[in-house]
């Protein structure tokens, strides 16, 4: 790869070692644990909802 373009821009080399972003396994698992969590919460709402509803009958 040459360093000057053939177009005559000059550009600035990195200073520092890019690196590649790491692979992230974890990304399903934490959709699906919030996903679980949201319907946990969503269930308990409505457990409360039926509780204070019911609760003079």
């Amino acid at each position: 790869m040459p360093e000057h373009p053939s177009d005559g821009r000059v550009f600035a080399m990195p200073t520092h070692r890019t690196t590649r972003a790491p692979a992230r396994p974890t990304g399903r698992a934490v959709t699906l644990g919030l996903t679980l969590a949201v319907l946990a919460g969503a269930g308990w709402l409505a457990g409360m909802i039926y509780t204070l509803i019911t609760w003079q009958l």
